[in-house]
This record gives C-alpha cells, sequence and structure tokens, in this order.
C-alpha cells in the first residue's frame, strides 16, 4: 500500500458540454481505479449526471470526489440549472453559457492552487491551465475529445493550405502528409480555417497551449489509428498516450451504462423490450448526439427515406425549438407502432445499452467521437452525417480510413449545432440505409471490418494490451514527475 505522502492526486477538468464530459469523468474513474487520488471540478447540475457513479466508486473503495464550483447564473442571466451546453436551446442562451465558463476560470484557478494537485488533466477549452501548472510546477495533460485522425487532417489544412489551390467550393483536393488518401472540398473544412475571426484566435491559443502541455491523453488505442497517433507525436510534436476505449477500460455494469450522462432513465424499459423482440443484427440505430438538431424538413426527409428502405430502425429525435410533430409524414407513427417497424426515442435514450444490444446491425451517426467509438466497440457498420466541429474528418476516418461506413452525403460543414441547414434527401436516405442493413458484399466487408475492430478494442484494454499498458506506464510516469527523479 502507498502512504498518502506517495500517492498521486489528479485534477480533472472537464469542459461543460455532455460530449466533452463524459469521456474525461469515464477517464478520472479510470485513473482513480489504478490508485490515484482523483478530484473532478465541475458545477452542481453537471456533478449530479455522474454523482452516482462517482458515489459506486467510492463505495467500491476508490479515491475519487467532486469538487462543486457554483455557476453564475445570475450574473450571465441564465435561468438555474442550466449550466451545460446541451441544456441551452437557442444561441443567445449558448452565449450566456460561454460567458459564464469564463466567469468560472478564477474560481477553479483558485481551487487549483488551494488542491495543489500534482498534475492537472484539462479540456482543450481551458487553455489557460497550462500558466496554472507553471506555476504550480506541475505538469498539465490534455484530454482531446476527438481522434488523432481529425487532429492530423486539421494540421495539414493549416499547414498545407491545400484548399487555396481549388477554384470551387465544390471541387476536391488531397490533404497532404498523411498515410490515406484523403479527398475533401473546401465545403468540408471548418470556416476558421479557410477566414479569420475571433475563434481562429481562439483555436490558435489552444493549439499552443496544446503544444506547451507535458502531453496529451486520447480515447483511442494503438490499433485503430497507429499512423495518426505517430503522425501527432512526430509531425505535430506532442507526446501522446492512448487509453481508449475508456468506458470499456472501465468494464462498466448494466445500470452505469444506463444512467450514462443522465439523470433519469427514459424509456429504457420500453425501448430495450422492443430490441428484445427484434432478430439479430436487424434494427438501424439513428442517433445524431447530444447536440444536433434538425429542421421539420430535414426529419421529415429522414422518416420518409427510413420507412422506403423497408428496414427495421430505432431513432433518437432531438428537434428544434416550437417544431411538435411537425416533421411526421401523415399516420407515420401508427405504421411504425402497428407494424413494429420503428421505435422513436424523444430525448435522451440508453445509447450504450442499445447499441450492444444483439438485434442492432448498423448506426447512424453525426461523427462525434464518443459515438464513433461506441459504434465500433459495438462492431456496427455506419452511415455517416457530419454537421460542425472536427465530424467531417472524422467522416473519412471512418469511410476512407477504417472502411466501416458510407457517407449519407452531407456537403458542407456549419459553425455550431443549432446552424445545420442542409437538407439531405429521401433518397440518399434510403439508399444508405439499404446498403449499409443489406447483405451485398460492400455491406458484409464492412461488418467483418468492423467486428475485427471490436475485438481489438476488447483486448487492447486487458491485460498485456496496449491502452492498459499506456495507463499504467502513464501513472509511473507522473510519480516519478512528482518525486523528482
Amino acid at each position: 500500500m502507498e502512504s498518502v505522502g506517495d500517492q498521486l492526486n489528479i485534477i480533472f477538468l472537464p469542459f461543460l458540454a455532455s460530449g466533452h464530459m463524459i469521456p474525461m469523468v469515464e477517464a478520472a474513474r479510470l485513473f482513480a481505479a489504478h490508485g490515484v487520488t482523483v478530484t473532478i471540478v465541475t458545477t452542481p447540475y453537471n456533478a449530479l449526471l455522474f454523482q452516482k457513479s462517482i458515489d459506486h466508486d467510492r463505495n467500491s473503495g476508490h479515491n475519487i470526489s467532486i469538487h462543486v464550483v457554483q455557476f453564475p447564473h445570475a450574473e450571465v442571466g441564465l435561468p438555474v440549472g442550466i449550466e451545460n451546453l446541451n441544456k441551452c436551446p437557442s444561441h443567445d442562451m449558448v452565449s450566456k453559457l460561454y460567458s459564464g465558463i469564463h466567469m468560472l476560470q478564477q474560481p477553479f484557478e483558485q481551487i487549483l492552487f488551494n488542491l495543489k494537485p500534482d498534475c492537472i488533466v484539462s479540456d482543450m477549452f481551458y487553455p489557460w491551465t497550462v500558466q496554472v501548472a507553471t506555476q504550480l510546477g506541475i505538469p498539465r495533460l490534455l484530454f482531446h475529445v476527438s481522434s488523432y485522425f481529425a487532429i492530423c487532417a486539421e494540421h495539414s489544412v493549416e499547414k498545407h493550405r491545400p484548399h487555396q489551390s481549388v477554384e470551387s467550393d465544390i471541387q476536391t483536393f488531397v490533404l497532404p502528409g498523411l498515410a490515406h488518401n484523403i479527398e475533401m472540398t473546401k465545403l468540408q473544412i471548418m470556416d476558421n480555417e479557410r477566414f479569420q475571426d475571433r475563434y481562429t484566435e481562439f483555436l490558435r491559443v489552444i493549439k499552443e497551449a496544446e503544444l506547451k502541455s507535458y502531453g496529451t491523453i486520447f480515447n483511442s488505442f494503438n490499433g485503430l489509428e497507429h499512423d495518426y497517433e505517430e503522425y501527432y507525436k512526430t509531425v505535430i510534436g506532442v507526446r501522446a498516450w492512448s487509453i481508449g476505449p475508456i468506458w470499456l477500460a472501465l468494464n462498466v455494469d448494466a445500470a452505469d451504462k444506463a444512467e450514462r450522462g443522465n439523470t433519469s432513465i427514459v424509456q429504457e424499459h420500453e425501448c430495450m423490450t422492443w430490441l428484445n423482440s427484434k432478430e439479430p443484427n436487424s434494427v438501424l440505430y439513428i442517433s445524431f448526439g447530444s447536440l444536433t438538431k434538425f429542421s421539420s424538413a430535414q426529419l421529415l426527409e429522414i422518416a420518409v427515406g427510413l420507412e422506403a428502405s423497408g428496414h427495421q430502425f430505432m431513432w433518437v429525435v432531438r428537434q428544434r425549438e416550437n417544431d411538435e410533430n411537425q416533421w411526421l409524414p401523415e399516420g407515420f407513427e401508427k405504421r411504425m407502432s402497428d407494424s413494429e417497424k420503428g421505435f422513436i426515442i424523444k430525448g435522451w435514450a440508453p445509447q450504450l445499452l442499445i447499441m450492444g444490444h444483439p438485434a442492432i446491425g448498423g448506426l447512424v451517426t453525426h461523427c462525434g467521437w464518443n459515438s464513433i467509438l461506441e459504434g465500433l466497440n459495438a462492431g456496427l457498420p455506419m452511415i455517416t452525417w457530419p454537421g460542425f466541429a472536427e465530424q467531417f474528418y472524422q467522416e473519412k476516418l471512418v469511410t476512407d480510413v477504417l472502411k466501416i461506413g458510407v457517407p449519407v452525403g452531407v456537403t458542407a460543414w456549419c459553425r455550431s449545432f443549432d446552424e445545420v441547414t442542409e437538407v439531405v434527401k429521401r433518397e440518399k436516405v434510403e439508399k444508405a440505409v439499404a446498403l449499409v442493413m443489406g447483405s451485398g458484399p460492400e455491406a458484409m466487408k464492412m461488418r467483418k471490418q468492423a467486428r475485427e475492430l471490436s475485438a481489438a478494442a476488447k483486448k487492447t484494454v486487458e491485460s498485456g494490451g496496449s491502452s492498459k499498458a499506456n495507463l499504467i506506464s502513464l501513472i509511473n510516469e507522473l510519480k516519478t514527475v512528482k518525486h523528482g527523479s
């Protein structure tokens, strides 16, 4: 047993959005499961999202706790409880949330100085943690919530500017320096790579902080992105540790999966009962993450395309404000219910439980990294439907590098999750569903590759696997740094 003085003490500082928070909290739990004293710093509402899991870990003997900081609701004009990007229904509320997050910097800093950890694990949106770590004389580790590939693709665009060599927005160009032939168009890369604005400057600060960090933790594994892990370490020049898939390494139980990132279980019993009545690999799961909300016009096209495909589906629908059921084709819900062809979930869904069910045979994804990993862990071929952030890069990883998915045909990147305006027509939806859920050679090849990657993911977090070895190596290195040897 280590003495209190010998124990490694790490503070985790997740960003206030579920897609960032869930994997970082799981990383914190994984470190605690390996004997590290862990403190997660967040706000009251966000603490509720994972309090049960932390209580479970503490009851299991792990030294992990949550340090809560009050969110400045009154100062920024937000209702009490709106402390997470996923809870903001309008662009105005998002702007106020970011103002609140900016105001949290000082109390967050004070906690770091008061608790004096041996290491800070920080989200990218807190670049100021580099300066705090320097003042404390401790390592700052960046926790990336995207893939190696996305970071490397973005670096290629920034360094080589290949989009400047084409004449139109829809003409393709190749991303130089990558291990695979990746073609994109101007419309698919981020605005900040084409135009200078305030966000461009903030991203520059974030990237400078990345280069000044002790290193980076990725929720990935060597067998998945080997070429791009090497690119990140050698070309970009930052040390990195792949310790994922993190939730797989945690080996969580069904209750933990059901409660993951949510304070109440909605429709869990009904949706799992429905899946239990289906044949293996017969149901398509459709989810666009916790942020993307489509227009009524787009939801209508999806509904018609799904029905025309003839395949069974489970669809998580998040619609924009004031769009109450305007998107439903006439009689759609009744036909789906009577025929048991489709199951619609409005709101939150127990995604890990659903994807892991044997009835699920494919995934429609917005190409967020968490969802891609979850689909890959379940061995599912994918239909890719990117919208914003790094999602178009990660679509290329799924379709062109891993070869476990097909694009639905989205052509244009959007600045944020509430500005998705491109409408993909029903014919494209029907065609993609028929391909992925069908029995043709392309579908069979994708399924085989997805199953192989799923098996590799499970091996990498077991004893002797690279991700487990990387985690132990990092913990031991941080202990060495703490003791100054």
